[in-house]
């Protein structure tokens, strides 16, 4: 897995916000990218008008698109190039570092820092190449945009783990897809305070992973945000370095065919090596960056396990593995 990154992705200019080019300046010098426009693309997800409200926005100086979303004048490029690096990264099994990031960005508004939906273009025009997706999204908010978009999808599944509740809302285990997708979404609502014991018994002990296999997907999309790890400032879950090298490892044994894109993670000091261990786990690379592995209270593990054990339930009656 190389990363996939161009300059423009600095030059998207949010200020004093959360998600800003200090995020990928902390990853130190990267190879450019040569990329296309991805212009192309975005109405296999998104609405005419609503990208040309981006445009005009963006080239009339730039502003807030809702409360949580900045643009700056070359956000558009900035937009357009995150997409036509993922697609690339979909292509190559690469990972595209972009931003802005996309998993909460719907067909005709934005949200949650969110401007196109990266992922959810990617995996669009793979599946009209007649390919099945697996989209697994591990950044500890809900991708809302995402799974509304392939809800009722049966070529697209969609799985997420994600603090619940927090932004955006929504993501319980009783959402789990309707019409001819009804069991293709896999949503884990994951309580504040869940460690690396959680998420490891999501892995091992349920059997959303079995279903994730019987699924067969061509193809594996991960929306990979970072802010999971304990010391991020937006949530309060507790994953450790370690969990990043293992779920990268975890997919590219099981799946084969993985790529990935950035969505969140705001911690500056920890998100490269965040980034750097789960690339390794995917490359099947030593470890570079070890913490002690965490876990969790009694009574976050409890709530944990009645929640995954409804989704698990739901999940058979579709499945039945």
């Amino acid at each position: 897995m190389d990363i996939i990154f161009n300059r423009i992705f600095l030059e998207h200019d949010t200020g004093m916000h959360p998600e800003n080019r200090k995020r990928l300046e902390a990853c130190g010098e990267l190879p450019e990218t040569e990329l296309d426009s991805g212009e192309q693309y975005l109405e296999l997800v998104h609405r005419a008008d609503y990208v040309a409200q981006i445009r005009d926005v963006c080239a009339n100086g730039g502003g807030h698109l809702d409360p949580d979303t900045i643009v700056s004048p070359r956000s558009y490029e900035a937009a357009v190039k995150a997409v036509a690096a993922t697609i690339k990264a979909s292509a190559t099994g690469g990972i595209a570092l972009v931003r802005p990031p996309g998993h909460h960005a719907f067909p005709g508004h934005s949200s949650g820092f969110c401007v196109f939906n990266n992922i959810a273009i990617a995996a669009q025009k793979l599946a009209n190449e007649g390919k099945k997706v697996l989209i697994f999204d591990f950044d500890g908010h809900l991708g809302d945009g995402t799974v509304r978009y392939f809800y009722d999808s049966d070529q697209v599944m969609y799985w997420s783990i994600h603090q619940y509740p927090a932004f955006p809302g929504g993501g319980s285990e009783d959402e789990i897809g309707e019409g001819v997708g009804k069991g293709y979404t896999i949503n884990v609502p994951l309580p504040p305070g869940s460690g690396d014991d959680i998420l490891f018994n999501m892995f091992d002990r349920y059997h959303f992973l079995d279903v994730a296999k019987k699924f067969n997907p061509d193809v594996v999309g991960i929306s990979a945000g970072f802010d999971g790890h304990q010391y991020d400032l937006l949530l309060g879950l507790r994953f450790s370095m370690n969990a990043y090298y293992k779920m990268g490892k975890l997919f590219r044994e099981t799946f084969g065919n993985v790529f990935a894109t950035l969505e969140g993670g705001y911690n500056v000091e920890y998100f490269p090596k965040l980034l750097y261990n789960f690339i390794d786990g995917v490359n099947g690379a030593d470890m570079k960056y070890e913490e002690r592995p965490t876990d969790s209270m009694i009574q976050v593990m409890d709530e944990f396990e009645g929640r995954a054990a409804v989704l698990e339930k739901n999940l058979l009656e579709i499945w039945k593995l």
